[in-house]
């Protein structure tokens, strides 16, 4: 038996509930980790709560993010007492994910813990920081540089947000942070942001086509944010767009992309390729301060992780929380 986050939806309603889950229920797979440390994203929450249908199958174990420590395998790339990560490939919505003491999973699915992180500082990296990593890659392989302008990172009090902010002042880019919380503005500069401006300016309807103003930008947001971004990035400019907090639309015209030759690259961390993941966790393990990290990160128990669900939804939550699953 172990314990963990269980979902269940019959005619009695949606639940969530800590409870014993024995292991023989546990899912296909050729890997089984004991799991050392997960950790609380948006998707989490909207999992949790029911709020959004995130879970496919009942009953789940939420979590699409784990990192722990191999307990059996018989897959050929991995041994009993391999530390690994895991981030997405639809674990915690199709499959039994990382909010609970054991997983069992396919051994594609799982990359090596870099050296230089603990399982908890992989966990507060997360999906969050993951997906960052892969919009700072995007910006890079387009050719934006330091010396071409500001960089936009909205949502910038999110996980995304924090990680990004981080890593692009850790390699020299000046970061402009966007933010509804204009109180956590010294906490942002502290990460690495230069300036910091109410969300108000991009979240309502804009113009099609604004001043010129970053050189790249880095969205979680979506929506009006996301076209007003575009509308405002400088000519052969690129933005990489990762997240849908205020919305899925995209209210934006072609202007931005056929007057300035702007390149808009979709961010997927959940389906990417091993080649991929493993540069992007090389890449943090090389770039991402380890105290930034800290700073963005808050630690709760498994018990906890059920009610952190509707205050992270809520936007009541900075940066990360990691879960320890082993309380």
């Amino acid at each position: 038996m172990f314990k963990g986050i269980l979902i269940d939806k019959d005619d009695a309603g949606y639940r969530a509930a800590v409870q014993a889950i024995d292991e023989a229920g546990l899912p296909e797979g050729d890997v089984t980790v004991r799991i050392d440390w997960s950790t609380l994203n948006y998707k989490d929450g909207l999992a949790i709560t029911g709020k959004s249908p995130v879970v496919r199958k009942f009953p789940m174990v939420p979590g699409i993010d784990f990192a722990g420590t191999v307990a059996e395998s018989t897959h050929p790339g991995w041994k009993a007492g391999d530390r690994v990560v895991l981030n997405g490939w639809g674990v915690g919505e199709t499959h039994w994910g990382g909010l609970a003491q054991v997983a069992r999973v396919r051994g594609d699915w799982l990359v090596p813990l870099p050296a230089a992180f603990t399982p908890r500082q992989a966990m507060a990296v997360g999906t969050a920081g993951y997906t960052a990593m892969l919009c700072v890659l995007a910006l890079e392989r387009h050719g934006v540089r330091p010396a071409d302008g500001d960089i936009l990172v909205t949502g910038a009090n999110g996980g995304v947000g924090g990680v990004a902010i981080a890593v692009l002042a850790q390699l020299g880019y000046r970061v402009v942070a966007s933010t509804g919380r204009p109180a956590e503005a010294e906490h942002l500069k502290a990460l690495g942001a230069a300036e910091v401006i109410d969300r108000a300016e991009l979240a309502a309807p804009g113009r099609p086509l604004g001043k010129e103003r970053w050189a790249g930008v880095v969205d979680a947001v979506g929506s009006h944010t996301l076209a007003n971004a575009c509308a405002a990035t400088k000519y052969r400019g690129a933005v990489a767009a990762c997240g849908l907090a205020q919305g899925m639309d995209f209210p934006a015209t072609v202007a931005p992309f056929i007057l300035r030759s702007l390149t808009l690259y979709g961010i997927d961390s959940v389906m990417a390729p091993q080649s991929v993941r493993r540069e992007a966790w090389t890449r943090l393990a090389r770039d991402l301060d380890p105290a930034k990290l800290e700073a963005i990160t808050a630690e709760i128990g498994l018990d906890q992780a059920i009610a952190a669900a509707g205050e992270l939804l809520a936007g009541k939550v900075r940066g990360r929380l990691v879960v320890d699953v082993n309380r």
